[in-house]
């Protein structure tokens, strides 16, 4: 990916360190969630710098190590009694702030298949929305918690509905990776997102924006 200019590179990192901080701030500057975020990162980086996700022909695929372990945490942390305490700590409006992170990465998955790192497909042009919640999620911040504009009941939707443009995305992107188990995109596959600091965005921004609506629509249950 030496080929692709260093702007989108400084893009997703700065994408990355935003989703880090604000997931810091909303639990309340914890430690044990920033040092297992920098780790993560740290370990993802480090494996995808060295082209451990290139080979995605080999069985069984890489890829899925870079997302499904956070899947499998975040399910723990859901079913966990510690988790449960956890997810009732967190500040619900710095997770709804989260989500303006959408926006920038959706530009830079614009500039990506611009420079055919990836289909377009996964872009705005093609067939990824993702970029609606980035645009709203402000919208419902300031007309759910200040101006008591929206019921829970519209919330609890636009949050069903975002973590559906999110899991569509999820999909299209495994499905057009270079791997036995691509389906689409055989004319420009899903490259950039096997390399260092790209890989990011599958390992940590999407799993703890995923979260974050999880998180959302848990505490709207419970009230």
């Amino acid at each position: 990916m030496n080929e692709l200019p260093i702007y989108l590179s400084v893009l997703f990192i700065v994408c990355t360190l935003y989703t880090l901080f604000m997931l810091w701030f909303a639990s309340n500057k914890s430690t044990k969630v920033l040092i297992f975020s920098v780790g993560w990162l740290l370990l993802q980086g480090v494996l995808a710098y060295s082209l451990f996700y290139e080979d995605e022909m080999s069985l069984p695929p890489r890829f899925p190590l870079a997302f499904a372990p956070t899947l499998i945490f975040i399910a723990f942390i859901f079913f966990s009694k510690s988790g449960k305490k956890f997810i009732s700590s967190l500040d619900l409006q710095t997770l709804y702030l989260i989500h303006v992170v959408r926006i920038p990465v959706e530009f830079g998955l614009y500039g990506l298949a611009v420079y055919k790192a990836i289909p377009l497909l996964m872009t705005f042009e093609g067939i990824n929305f993702d970029i609606f919640a980035g645009i709203t999620a402000p919208l419902i911040l300031l007309g759910y918690f200040k101006r008591d504009w929206f019921s829970d009941s519209f919330v609890l939707i636009w949050n069903f509905l975002c973590l559906g443009l999110l899991v569509a995305i999820i999909v299209n992107a495994i499905l057009s990776v270079e791997s036995p188990l691509q389906t689409q995109a055989f004319d420009q596959p899903n490259k950039a997102i096997l390399y260092f600091p790209y890989i990011w965005l599958a390992c940590y921004i999407v799993p703890v924006v995923m979260f974050s609506h999880l998180v959302a629509i848990k505490r709207a249950y419970s009230k």
